[in-house]
């Protein structure tokens, strides 16, 4: 989690590991906390804002809402497919 999430909150100087999963329970009205470790890491004070893309099977939780989650989906997604490309032995198939 943060090797790939570094950018999220690099600029805020905060440095303080987390494991890399955790559990939070959903109250009977549909709330539940983020651990206090990314919020001190992701700036988030009262009234903070995250991002939730639901991916199907899973959840995709970004700080600065749903326009920033986004920005991160479509730069993981570039990192990867950039990645995969310079895999590519065939010339011919590395710029389609």
């Amino acid at each position: 989690m943060i090797g790939s999430s570094c950018a999220l909150y690099a600029y805020l100087g905060y440095n303080a590991i987390m494991t890399e999963a955790s559990t939070a329970k959903v109250s009977h009205r549909g709330q539940t906390n983020l651990p206090a470790e990314l919020r001190h890491r992701w700036g988030i004070s009262d009234g903070g804002e995250v991002g939730i893309i639901d991916l199907g099977d899973a959840a995709l939780i970004v700080p600065g809402g749903v326009d920033r989650a986004r920005e991160e989906l479509r730069r993981v997604l570039r990192d990867r497919y950039e990645a995969g490309v310079v895999e590519i032995a065939d010339p011919d198939l590395a710029d389609q």
